[in-house]
């Protein structure tokens, strides 16, 4: 077996994107939800623990069935459709104007994410099996990467304090915060 590095880079380059989206949220998400709840701290909570069940039950399910229909199609148009679902997801949470639309993206966000299954299978896939070992390695540096620097990027990104961009149904509309 012939090594392709550009796959191997391609499937780094995804799977730090996928977690990066997990992390990128973390410090976002209380806040998002605390306000599309008025401030109801104890709501709140409970709509935080409900966005995370969703999201882990989603890559459950989603991961195993994206596995099958990677095995039937291939893994590179399937790990291609999680990039696409991802970037949906980014698109229907920047733009969610209610608590619903919210949920609906990390829904999203659960099942696009359950690829990473997918790309260590097409990484043994197009690595030889003496250099496979050190492509699970980079593997597990991607997860450092992402879970490093995604709420770090979401902490920076949602502490901006002087003012907020909201995408409503009605157009973009500015508010102080």
């Amino acid at each position: 077996m012939k090594s392709r590095p550009a796959a191997v880079i391609f499937i780094l380059v995804t799977v730090t994107l996928d977690i990066l989206a997990m992390g990128l949220i973390i410090p976002v998400l209380p806040k998002l939800i605390l306000d599309f709840l008025g401030g109801q701290m104890t709501d709140a909570a409970k709509w935080s623990a409900r966005f995370a069940v969703v999201f882990a039950l989603m890559q459950f399910v989603f991961s195993p069935l994206l596995g099958v229909l990677s095995d039937r199609f291939g893994r590179r148009p399937i790990i291609l459709l999680s990039n696409l679902g991802l970037g949906l997801d980014y698109i229907v949470m920047a733009m969610a104007p209610t608590l619903s639309w919210l949920f609906l993206g990390r829904i999203i966000s659960g099942i696009t994410t359950s690829s990473i299954p997918t790309a260590m299978a097409y990484i043994a896939d197009v690595t030889p099996k003496e250099k496979r070992a050190g492509a699970f390695g980079l593997i597990g540096v991607a997860f450092g990467i992402g879970f490093t620097f995604g709420p770090a990027i979401g902490g920076l990104a949602g502490d901006v304090r002087a003012m907020s961009i909201r995408v409503s149904r009605f157009g973009l509309q500015r508010r102080l915060v």
